[in-house]
């Protein structure tokens, strides 16, 4: 009977610990993954490619801009794992590199 409620204990950590953990990620690393996989459309430096954004008939912001810094770590991992508007998802990522990718994008934020 001792054994359910530190079998629940366990549980409860298993869930939670990734959510404690998300969000801190490694912004240096982050850099390395939008490298490979980000830069092709959001330019070296996040600010987007107009010929990318003609292209596709949309507004790439800055991803340093207010509109996308004020957005959640969750929405924007959302963004990169499901896509948003016409961008398609980024297959493959693992959690970690979300991660950092996500902390990468926050480095970017705009000095006013």
């Amino acid at each position: 009977m001792r054994r359910l409620p530190i079998l629940g204990l366990m549980v409860m950590v298993a869930f939670l610990l990734p959510l404690l953990v998300q969000g801190k990620g490694d912004a240096a690393a982050g850099k390395a993954v939008f490298a490979k996989r980000c830069v092709t459309c959001h330019g070296a430096a996040g600010e987007g490619k107009d010929a990318i954004a003609k292209m596709m008939k949309v507004t790439l912001h800055h991803l340093g801009s207010k509109e996308v810094q004020a957005k959640s770590d969750a929405q924007l991992r959302k963004d990169v794992t499901e896509g948003t508007g016409k961008m398609k998802p980024v297959a493959g990522m693992t959690e970690e590199e979300i991660t950092n990718l996500v902390a990468y994008v926050r480095s970017l934020a705009l000095k006013e």
